[in-house]
């Protein structure tokens, strides 16, 4: 059965935080199910220091017949599925935003941009203060271009969602591997790439040196030094891209209702479950194969020319496997007995950006110099083992929170500062009106 469709407000009613009885509980359950599949990735490469290793040892930590077998569950389940499918949901999220700000005759751009800018913020202070890692700035930045699309016909958005995760992630890979060549020749190609490879290995080096120093202060300037470093690379134009392509796919979902009125489109979950396992065992399985290949030197990306297509083969196993969890948890939940189990997910979803935010202190807690100092020292298994416990325990806390307040503490600031007014906090008592806005 599906999940009963709020009614609209009046028209004219001003704008407000949405109230919990107009929430759509699905979304929430799937909500919380990425942020633990983001988190678990976020601790696989980046807080643990895997990314800024030289190859030999991290292949090193992965070598383990149990370390190869988790990572390689790793790369084909969880490897950018689940940002996928984060970024898929924050599309849907602004398509409802849209139609209820649209019911109340409330003008959504002014409404829109105050809160993306505050979420800019958040994301700013979160990369400076805390990780390099932060999503929520590119969220933020790649969010203002919805408002270019949201008033787009079906067909337009399609071809965009083309444009931007087929077209993008093929066209610049290949500029940037034959561009060099033919502008300077193959041997001054190749001399400038190991350059570049060469410079990017110092900055990885000096960051985890700079994470695995016992000096707070030391860890973030590194981490803030590695972001400025990072910042103006052609592959985080390419990342945007496909965020804003991802962010589109939801914008049509939710047009169509395709999450908020399950039992109509029933049979397309069905399709997507079929055919998003399909693209998503052939994308994720060559991405998978590739990988073992280049572990065993047989295949070089610097190289091997035709590497450069992998871009676009792996993002259709991203979007494939994304698109199976979807179906899967919309079919999963019209049945009461899931329904009741899968709910269990729905507060870690209405906190998500604090639970984000918190995922980040305690990871640093554990991974830097500072704090536990495991940073490049995990193998991959202990890596998955302790982001699944931190998870674990930030789903009963949730529970208890939401219990007594309305709104995680960094949401009630996002709200706070996007309405201009500090939001009622605590909870109504059992029997008492809640205030008007909530």
């Amino acid at each position: 059965m599906s999940e009963p469709t709020p009614s609209a407000p009046p028209r004219g009613a001003e704008a407000r935080p949405v109230d919990v009885s107009e929430r759509v509980t699905l979304l929430d359950v799937l909500r919380g199910f990425a942020l633990c599949g983001v988190f678990v990735s976020n601790s696989f490469s980046w807080f643990s220091g895997r990314v800024l290793l030289p190859r030999e040892q991290a292949q090193a930590l992965a070598a383990p017949p149990l370390e190869t077998v988790v990572s390689s569950l790793y790369s084909f389940f969880v490897n950018q599925k689940f940002v996928t499918l984060f970024s898929f949901l924050f599309g849907l999220g602004f398509s409802i935003q849209l139609t209820r700000a649209q019911a109340r005759g409330v003008p959504i751009v002014p409404l829109y941009s105050r809160r993306l800018l505050v979420l800019l913020g958040i994301g700013v202070t979160h990369i400076f203060a805390l990780w390099v890692g932060d999503v929520l700035s590119t969220y933020a930045v790649v969010g203002f271009a919805l408002l270019l699309f949201y008033q787009r016909s079906d067909r337009t958005l399609l071809a965009w969602v083309f444009v931007l995760m087929v077209a993008v992630p093929l066209v610049v890979p290949a500029i940037q591997r034959f561009g060099p060549i033919l502008l300077h020749g193959a041997q001054a190609a190749a001399e400038a790439a190991k350059a570049s490879e060469s410079q990017e290995a110092q900055e990885k080096a000096q960051f985890l040196a700079g994470l695995s120093s016992g000096s707070f202060w030391t860890t973030q300037e590194a981490n803030a030094r590695y972001y400025v470093d990072m910042f103006f690379r052609v592959n985080r134009l390419l990342w945007m891209s496909v965020i804003l392509g991802r962010f589109l796919l939801g914008l049509l979902a939710g047009r169509h209702l395709l999450l908020q009125d399950v039992e109509r489109h029933r049979p397309l979950h069905r399709r997507l479950l079929i055919w998003g396992l399909v693209l998503g065992v052939l994308g994720n399985g060559t991405g998978l194969v590739m990988q073992r290949l280049r572990i065993a030197g047989l295949v070089d990306p610097a190289k091997d020319s035709w590497m450069f297509v992998m871009s676009v083969i792996q993002e259709v196993g991203y979007l494939g496997l994304a698109a199976v969890y979807v179906a899967a948890f919309a079919l999963l939940f019209q049945r009461e007995r899931w329904r009741r189990v899968m709910q269990v997910l729905a507060p870690v979803g209405r906190m998500a950006l604090t639970n984000y935010l918190l995922e980040t202190v305690v990871s640093l807690c554990i991974y830097d110099g500072w704090g536990l100092g495991l940073v490049g020292r995990m193998p991959p298994s202990s890596c998955v083992a302790v982001s699944l416990a931190v998870f674990a325990l930030q789903v009963p806390l949730s529970h208890w929170w939401l219990s007594r307040f309305r709104f995680g503490p960094a949401e009630w600031l996002w709200r706070s500062l996007t309405y201009g007014r500090a939001q009622p906090m605590r909870l109504a008592p059992r029997g008492a009106a809640a205030p008007a806005a909530s």
